[in-house]
């Protein structure tokens, strides 16, 4: 079976939780998955010995980190050189009209400013976690709710993740390597 590096940036835990769901997926497969998180990836990254790499970014006020572009920049040719995947996470993929990466904003951008062109890509919608914003923040996210139709009482921590479709996705992380 395969050996992958699952990398992760994530704000409030959520693209954790998600790439959390993929390594197991694909450990009951009988792959080996070892999961670790950008900012402890960045000093010291290697792709010997994996297989394939899995990375998944969050999205805060439309943008993806500058850490993780900088990781991003600074490895691309040891990210193309095996199998490798992206995926994106953030609340706009909750609507059905923007939820694959050809109909995302945000995965579009990736795709035209990033010099990695990953094998496989996905999107999935996040999670509105009121509980862990700032007060700054949830004002902020709370008016972008609003405008966009998505749910704005500060008392309630909304998961919009279609766990479905990151099963399916790990099914073509599964297929990826091959």
């Amino acid at each position: 079976m395969a050996r992958y590096l699952m990398a992760f940036h994530s704000r409030e835990g959520q693209t954790f939780k998600i790439t959390n769901r993929l390594a197991e997926r694909l450990q009951a497969r009988g792959h080996e998955v070892e999961l670790v998180s950008i900012p402890e990836l960045a000093a010291t990254f290697s792709i010997a010995g994996y297989d394939g790499i899995v990375i998944g970014a969050s999205v805060r006020y439309g943008h993806f980190s500058q850490l993780f572009y900088q990781f991003i920049q600074r490895h691309h040719h040891a990210l193309a050189s095996v199998p490798s995947a992206f995926f994106g996470v953030n609340l706009t993929a909750r609507k059905a009209d923007k939820n694959t990466p050809e109909t995302n904003a945000y995965m579009r951008k990736f795709a035209v400013k990033s010099p990695w062109h990953p094998t496989v890509q996905g999107v999935f919608a996040g999670a509105c976690v009121y509980s862990k914003y700032r007060w700054y923040d949830k004002a902020i996210i709370r008016l972008i709710m609003k405008m966009t139709k998505g749910p704005t009482d500060p008392g309630q921590d909304v998961e919009f993740t279609d766990w479905q479709a990151v099963d399916s996705f790990a099914g073509q992380l599964d297929e990826m390597v091959g």
